[in-house]
């Protein structure tokens, strides 16, 4: 599973959606490591990946490195005037995703970023007007719940009424800092948007989803620098709660100190609640047991308890469904509204958020 969160590419089985050549895709913008998990999930499911292009030569080698199959471009012009690519995967530094999602839909190309796709609300108002304009995508790459096989299969037990209607959800966030790795932009709040906005997009999203809603409000938020005086900029602690418009409440709480002592990047959970039973996922790590695998899910409703070990038997349906949606413009693996209304929540946590001290 790796030390470093930034890293965290899973890989799934090959499930092509689309012939070899019919979907070509390229990756720009190689800021965050992110980028591997995404160019894995669009390759498994059957796209090619034509071109990379980045400003910085060494981290277009180490991408080479992982996918040699990849040429390197010139420029990002030159991906962007290559009429036969259908979408730019990119992961650059958080203030600055908007504004390349807006050059490449408005060169007629869909779009995937990494989360958290805005840093600023003005961000998130002018790519509505793109997307608007120019009918392209603007998707995002919510990783905890769509690269995880326990996230996924909750999804599917929600869906299949497991737990009855979902009235909370509660979230665990918490990753490693290993700061000495982190790029100077990572704490940079003005680059990286806060905490509630980068890491706790990942928690709202998943609220959205599990419980139905398309709309929430933000009844409290906190964020502080607890222990990194030497960044003051960096938010290393961060909570919220949130209502949703169907009734549903979330809590949640990110955070940058997972214990040197764990195996992998972050002991990630979430608790649903339903009416008529219970989930909890452990996503990443199953302390203190045995087992070297992630993506645990346990069940409790009127069937009894139950302990599912997911690893390797989901898969990560959303890169196959998101291919078939650039191709028929479609919404099945996410809608649009839904990517920008939890970008939205997480802007709004972040600004509403009580700044605390240790």
């Amino acid at each position: 599973m790796g030390k470093d969160g930034m890293n965290y590419a899973p890989k799934g089985k090959p499930n092509p959606v689309v012939k070899e050549g019919e979907f070509p895709i390229a990756a720009a913008a190689l800021d965050h490591g992110h980028i591997y998990g995404m160019c894995n999930g669009l390759l498994e499911a059957g796209a090619t990946l034509k071109w990379v292009y980045d400003p910085d030569e060494e981290k277009v080698a180490e991408f080479v490195k992982t996918f040699p199959e990849v040429k390197v471009a010139d420029s990002l012009e030159q991906i962007l005037n290559d009429q036969a690519i259908k979408l730019v995967a990119a992961a650059a530094i958080p203030s600055d995703r908007s504004a390349l999602g807006n050059k490449v839909m408005e060169a007629g190309k869909d779009y995937f970023t990494d989360k958290t796709p805005f840093t600023t609300m003005a961000q998130l108002e002018e790519t509505k007007r793109v997307v608007e304009k120019t009918g392209q995508k603007y998707m995002v790459y919510f990783s905890e719940r769509l690269h995880v096989e326990g996230a996924v299969f909750a999804g599917e037990l929600i869906e299949e009424g497991a737990i009855g209607k979902v009235i909370q959800v509660t979230g665990f966030g918490p990753h490693r800092l290993n700061a000495p790795s982190r790029p100077d932009w990572f704490f940079n709040k003005a680059q990286y948007g806060g905490i509630l906005c980068d890491i706790g997009s990942h928690q709202i999203e998943q609220f959205l989803y599990y419980a139905g809603c398309e709309d929430a409000e933000i009844l409290h938020s906190k964020v502080g620098n607890y222990n990194n005086p030497a960044h003051p900029e960096l938010e290393d602690y961060g909570d919220a709660t949130l209502r949703g418009d169907n009734g549903a409440t979330q809590i949640f709480k990110v955070d940058w100190f997972t214990p040197d002592g764990l195996r992998t990047w972050g002991d990630g959970r979430t608790f649903i609640t339903g009416t008529e039973g219970t989930i909890e996922i452990r996503k990443y790590v199953d302390v203190a047991s045995e087992t070297d695998t992630g993506d645990h899910l346990y069940l409790v409703n009127k069937g009894g308890e139950k302990h599912y070990e997911l690893s390797g038997k989901v898969g990560f349906p959303f890169f196959g469904a998101f291919i078939k949606d650039c191709i028929n413009r479609t919404e099945y693996a996410m809608t649009q509204a839904h990517a920008f209304k939890a970008a939205e929540l997480c802007l709004q946590a972040q600004e509403q958020a009580i700044v605390v001290t240790d």
